[in-house]
């Protein structure tokens, strides 16, 4: 939102507020479907006696890595699996806010970057989509393993730094977790915040 000033025939100023419509690039797993909890539950459904790491206790981005190796072809089989992406929650908040920016105007995208092991991941994207938010938002999934290639005005993502081959056109928004607590210099939110780190 921005402020005009209008000198009206009398000479005297009047204040306008002017939203902006934006693009809005919102990314999936660790900001509207929650990643790092269905891997945490179905490790500790699966192995209840093993180590484990609790959220709050997340440093790194990619959960694999945190774990000791032994363990790690444990973690990543549980979100390879089929049934994985198709069975996460909504985080808390995440999808109302995606409908309320459409409401204001603003043209809202999911943009998601698939696993390299892709074979269940793409289809139960769209069907997570389909699902939680109807099939008009199904024709908003974009699909990028290079999310700078994407146009838009801002990238609202979980992931510290999001890089590839361009200078991306977007402000990358960090969506605050654990695991990114250290990467300063960036404006972060959640859907708690959202309308004030925002300003819409």
């Amino acid at each position: 939102m921005f402020l005009v000033f209008i000198l009206n025939e009398n000479n005297i100023y009047k204040v306008v507020s002017i939203i902006k419509h934006m693009k809005i690039l919102v990314d999936m797993d660790g900001v509207i479907a929650d990643f790092e909890r269905g891997v945490l539950d179905t490790y500790q459904l699966l192995y209840p006696d093993k180590y484990y790491i609790p959220l709050e206790k997340r440093t790194v981005f990619k959960v694999k890595e945190q774990y000791p190796k032994n363990l790690q072809k444990l973690v990543e089989d549980i979100y390879l699996a089929p049934g994985f992406f198709r069975s996460l929650f909504p985080i808390e908040g995440g999808l109302d806010a995606l409908l309320e920016m459409q409401t204001k105007g603003h043209e809202v995208f999911i943009c998601t970057s698939p696993l390299s092991k892709y074979q269940h991941c793409v289809l139960e994207k769209f069907e997570w989509v389909d699902s939680y938010l109807g099939k008009e938002w199904v024709e908003k999934i974009i699909l990028a393993k290079d999310k700078t290639l994407i146009r838009g005005d801002l990238l609202i993502d979980d992931k510290p730094e999001v890089k590839g081959v361009e200078t991306p056109l977007w402000e990358h928004i960090l969506y605050s977790q654990p695991y990114n607590n250290s990467t300063a210099n960036k404006r972060r939110l959640t859907w708690q915040n959202w309308h004030q780190v925002l300003c819409v």
